[in-house]
């Protein structure tokens, strides 16, 4: 039976598709024949559109990853400086990635150095880590079989090569957005005002100038891959082969996505449930939606086994939300159409569907043996004033600026580059239309299998519907967390440039304004191409020149003290050594120097996190025996003193290190401003005055005017 209805399935859609090919031939001979043209003509003509566009799309990405590697040269003089000196420009966790890809690549083979990393013991003391699962290092392992294979070792340095590949993944980024704002408007007009507004807007658009190695910059561009096919396959009429090839691609940039970075599948549930009030409302073909489910469960099964049996994507919302889709579906089915019980389902369909999400959820995080970030749920209740804290952790994430709400000036950038305005307009007008449709549906209305473009039903099209549902959860998401703006702009940018390029946006607003005075499709023609005109010349004339002069400036970035001190480290430090300091500047001095660090900032490890309070317990109000028993206990040789925490002046007075370690260690009394109730001083403080109890713990070894190293004495003299 099973393998009838399969069968019955395959040759269901086999027929569909040819049906859709048929329909779709005979409206395009239609149209032909009404203007006169012949089949041929039409053929040539689409076949230039399509060759210019992807054309314009191909130049736009890569004429922007040249952009990337110009401004990153200019700003730190890359080519003309040492080894060292390059490295130095990766900060924090973008260091320790880096890091793990040099030691790929130093490795005898490649085998060698995967079991290194996935059974590392040099990076991290006392501490054997998988350094692949613990870090999504599949990036670093692509960079370097990539670097090895094709045999670039006498072409190009190993550093070259790595933030080669990120900048031409930002290439494909800026391509995707470009055809899915082509395939939106139906013109290339939009791909290009998308691609310029996502430039302009570059500090609000991407993290590529602050940390190239970031997960992100790897994974989002298979994500606006998948976007950019997803669009395609939920368009109505579409011919079969098209359509193959967009699930294809939708399959292949999903698993990648979910592979490059560890939070992706939270991302892929803010679709998923963009596509859940899709298909809630009808406004899209249920069979096309929930191959998509499909390919979700197919890219979690696969990153399970790939990722060392990721527990966290068992228990992901993601997985419970589209199995909770799957139970309904086959409960659905199970129901005869057109009964009480079905109709009662339909009407209960959301309400049941989030309700089995949420209970399945639970029951696998309690069965489930999983180390989900505890401290993001710890942290998302204390962000909504659900809990209030004093632990050093949580509060240190919460003054992060990228956690916190985003400040007047985003939205000042982006409505100074228009962006933010038309992009309120365009979303308005779309949610006008979508809610008029679905107020259709409702009244038992069934929707049009073709749409004209007289008609002004632009909220009936269902890649439109998604991603207006898409762009608000993300913007609402945004609202809430600024780093989340990379994740919402980009697509904003492209919404922005679909609705004042698509004819069928304005001819919407013309059914509602009924307009009669001039004819309303030759307007909206007209206005497509004006208005989008218009804002180009308005850009290039304002934002052109301050890129060119972006490009022509030479800055310096020059840090001596930390060269400085990395040379010492190479050259005096015992190879065995253990150095101790705060997480960001151990993975320079992993990078760097190769030496083993007791601590790293990561924030995915419970372990690691503990790790990092009680390290940075060297700038709290804590006494020498007391430091010297936490250094001790994670084999520390060396302790590094960095004068800009020691010394921090925020500009958010009760955010700096410090005042975070004294609220958490008690040593402040809040209440009474700065009462003080340690008997202690600041151990950075103390240690440099060179007198007992310090010297009888520690010994100063080297110091310039950013850092003091510290031997930490394996046999204490006390002396007066």
């Amino acid at each position: 039976k099973m393998s009838s209805g399969a069968a019955d399935l395959r040759q269901r859609k086999k027929q569909n598709c040819t049906e859709s090919d048929k329909m779709a031939s005979e409206e395009r001979n239609k149209e032909n024949s009404k203007l006169g043209r012949s089949p041929k003509y039409m053929l040539i003509q689409r076949f230039a559109k399509l060759f210019f566009g992807c054309l314009a799309a191909v130049t736009s990405g890569m004429m922007y990853a040249v952009y990337l590697s110009t401004y990153h040269e200019r700003k730190f003089w890359f080519s003309t400086r040492q080894e060292l000196e390059r490295e130095i420009t990766f900060q924090g966790d973008s260091a320790i990635y880096y890091s793990f890809y040099k030691e790929l690549l130093k490795a005898p083979s490649f085998e060698r150095g995967v079991y290194e990393l996935t059974h590392n013991n040099k990076t991290i003391s006392l501490k054997t880590i998988n350094a692949v699962q613990q870090m999504t290092l599949y990036p670093e392992l692509i960079a370097s079989v990539l670097y090895q294979a094709s045999g670039s070792e006498e072409v190009i340095e190993p550093v070259y090569f790595y933030i080669g590949i990120v900048f031409g993944l930002q290439g494909i980024y800026v391509t995707a957005l470009f055809v899915t704002s082509w395939v939106m408007s139906g013109t290339w007009l939009a791909g290009m005002l998308t691609v310029a507004w996502f430039i302009i807007n570059r500090t609000d658009t991407t993290r590529i100038d602050y940390s190239i190695p970031s997960r992100e910059n790897w994974a989002l561009p298979y994500f606006a891959c998948q976007v950019a096919a997803l669009t395609g396959y939920l368009k109505k009429n579409l011919n079969c082969s098209a359509e193959k090839f967009c699930y294809l691609l939708v399959n292949a940039s999903t698993y990648t996505f979910m592979m490059m970075w560890e939070y992706s599948h939270y991302l892929l549930f803010v679709q998923a449930v963009s596509l859940f009030l899709l298909d809630s409302f009808a406004l899209a073909q249920t069979e096309k939606v929930h191959e998509v489910y499909k390919i979700y469960l197919f890219s979690l099964f696969l990153g399970y086994l790939l990722q060392f049996e990721n527990s966290a994507l068992l228990v992901s919302p993601l997985l419970s939300l589209v199995a909770a889709l799957m139970f309904y579906k086959c409960l659905q089915m199970n129901l005869k159409k057109g009964t009480f019980m079905s109709r009662l389902l339909k009407i209960m369909y959301i309400y049941l569907v989030l309700t089995i999400t949420v209970t399945l959820n639970f029951l696998l995080k309690m069965f489930v043996p999983h180390k989900e970030n505890e401290h993001l749920l710890k942290f998302i209740e204390v962000k909504l004033g659900l809990n209030t804290t004093k632990n050093f952790t949580m509060n240190w994430l919460l003054c992060q600026e990228s956690l916190q709400a985003p400040s007047q000036d985003f939205f000042l950038r982006l409505t100074q580059s228009s962006l933010l305005p038309f992009y309120v307009l365009v979303l308005i007008i779309c949610l006008f239309s979508v809610t008029q449709v679905i107020f259709r549906r409702i009244c038992g209305e069934p929707l049009k299998e073709a749409i004209k473009l007289e008609d002004g039903r632009i909220g009936e099209r269902p890649e439109i519907v998604y991603h207006v549902i898409h762009t608000i959860l993300l913007g609402c998401l945004a609202m809430c967390l600024e780093g989340m703006k990379y994740l919402w702009t980009p697509y904003v940018c492209m919404l922005a440039a679909f609705g004042v390029c698509s004819p069928e946006l304005w001819m919407t607003l013309f059914k509602w304004l009924r307009l009669k005075a001039v004819h309303p499709i030759l307007l909206a023609l007209i206005l497509s191409m004006a208005v989008p005109t218009i804002i180009g010349f308005s850009l290039w004339k304002e934002f052109f020149p301050r890129i060119m002069t972006e490009l022509s400036e030479l800055q310096e970035f020059y840090d001596p003290d930390t060269v400085e001190l990395m040379t010492w480290i190479k050259r005096q430090a015992p190879v065995a050594a253990v150095f101790a300091g705060s997480p960001q500047l151990m993975g320079v001095i992993k990078l760097c120097t190769g030496w083993m660090v007791s601590s790293l900032p990561l924030y995915n490890d419970d372990d690691l996190l503990k790790r990092n309070e009680n390290i940075y317990q060297i700038y709290s109000k804590r006494s020498a025996e007391d430091i010297y028993k936490i250094l001790t206990s994670y084999k520390a040789n060396f302790l590094i003193i960095e004068d800009s925490i020691c010394n921090e002046v925020g500009p958010v007075r009760g955010c700096r290190v410090k005042d975070l370690l004294d609220i958490a260690n008690g040593h402040v009394v809040c209440e009474e401003g700065d009462s003080y109730a340690s008997k202690y001083g600041r151990f950075c403080h103390e240690i440099k005055m060179n007198y007992s109890p310090y010297v009888n713990y520690f010994t100063r070894v080297y110091w310039n005017r950013s850092y003091f190293v510290y031997r930490i004495n394996t046999v204490i003299s006390f002396q007066s």
